[in-house]
């Protein structure tokens, strides 16, 4: 029986294997999760569809695979356990399993793996255990759940990264460069390669252009000081200033729909709906899990929202549902300390608010007086082969004049 890369989703069809959950000699029941693959967007589990012994893997580790590749084979092992069960039932079911494992890897000595159950795999690579350090205490050495739980592996030595001197400049890479000096080649993960791959395309076929303007923070900053202990106690989330950025967003969306829109061919796909992406920096690059129905929420919904699916980013658990179907997308480059910046798309969609650092700076208040304020810029990247600068413009302002304005969206809420 085969395992095969089932169809992913729509706009995926190929992936990376990142990590095998089973070994040659492996029992598995069906259901169970076997293979680990990185697509474009997220990390995918694949479950077996039978029950068997793993006879065969045949990709390895970072392996690119397309959907109904065969990556792994399964063959049924009720037969055989039947037969050795007759013949010896004074044994117990789990001597039995054990022998038929240590039989299977021994018909494959270049696996070269442990005996130990699935339970005690799945222990070893929750805690990131090597089972080759692990030891046994059953007679016939098969490792189990308890043996991993008792592991006390010794202190890590932290290994220097390793350098090599670049070789010569091949014909077949033009874009290579030459250095006499240490330099650390690492491969590019397939999510870097595809986030690479879609900033450049956004830059080739969008006619991009980016409109800055500055707000005033200082009127949410005293309405979160003010509320935020009461806002904690009802809600048991924080309020940030996302939710009123969001907020501010969905309304000026409305007042200029054409930046919640995009181009499919000829025609021009204007959206109904307010799913807002919101860009978060991932381990592994970044990703734009999307808030549904942002017209709908309140501020405490927006805000648990954004935390929940901010936690699922960083714990690598975003699922491709969680990042589809964005009509519009805010970045905050601030957290990271930046002034200024002019955001890339996140195509289809032909609009992008940039958030950045919060500064206090000198403001004048009239021709006479000058006020220290806390200050962010704010920049709009959009397409301008649908959204004319006017529209752009007024968007941009419009989100101002609301979130220097809070109390209005309290009350659109």
């Amino acid at each position: 029986m085969e395992i095969k890369v089932p169809e992913l989703a729509e706009s995926i069809s190929e992936g990376t294997i990142s990590q095998w959950l089973i070994n040659i000699g492996d029992k598995v029941s069906k259901g169970d999760s076997v293979v680990e693959l990185e697509t474009d967007k997220v990390n995918i589990e694949l479950n077996a569809e039978y029950s068997g012994v793993v006879t065969k893997v045949l990709k390895e580790t970072g392996d690119t695979v397309e959907v109904g590749d065969v990556i792994a084979i399964i063959e049924d092992g009720t037969a055989e356990e039947t037969v050795v069960t007759t013949t010896a039932p004074e044994k117990s079911v789990e001597e039995t399993l054990n022998q038929q494992t240590i039989r299977s890897e021994q018909d494959l000595p270049k696996a070269n793996r442990p005996i130990a159950s699935p339970a005690a795999r799945k222990w070893a690579r929750e805690l990131g255990i090597d089972l080759n350090q692990v030891n046994s205490s059953d007679p016939l050495g098969r490792i189990k759940s308890n043996d991993v739980k008792a592991y006390s592996p010794a202190p890590p030595v932290k290994e220097e990264p390793k350098l090599e001197k670049a070789s010569p400049k091949r014909k077949d890479q033009q874009n290579d460069v030459e250095f006499d000096k240490p330099v650390e080649r690492v491969k590019m993960s397939r999510r870097r390669q595809t986030i690479a791959k879609r900033l450049v395309e956004v830059q080739q076929t969008a006619a991009m252009l980016t409109t800055f303007n500055e707000v005033d923070m200082s009127a949410i900053m005293d309405l979160r000081n003010k509320r935020k202990d009461a806002f904690f106690d009802k809600h048991g989330v924080r309020l940030g200033f996302m939710s009123f950025f969001t907020k501010a967003v969905v309304s000026a969306l409305k007042q200029f729909p054409l930046l919640n829109a995009e181009i499919q061919g000829d025609e021009l796909l204007i959206k109904k709906f307010y799913d807002i992406g919101i860009a978060v920096a991932a381990p592994e690059g970044l990703v734009v899990p999307v808030v549904r129905n942002a017209n709908q929420k309140n501020f405490a919904e927006i805000e648990q929202e954004i935390g929940n699916l901010g936690k699922k980013a960083r714990d690598n658990a975003l699922t491709l549902n969680d990042l589809q179907g964005g009509t519009f997308t805010i970045t905050n480059g601030g957290v990271f300390g930046s002034l200024m910046s002019t955001p890339i798309l996140n195509s289809p969609q032909v609009g992008i608010l940039g958030m950045h650092k919060i500064q206090t700076r000198p403001i004048a208040i009239d021709s006479e007086r000058m006020a220290n304020r806390p200050m962010m810029y704010i920049a709009l990247s959009y397409d301008h082969r649908i959204v004319d600068g006017k529209e752009a413009v007024s968007f941009l302002a419009m989100v101002k004049e609301l979130l220097e304005d809070p109390e209005t969206l309290l009350l659109e809420s």
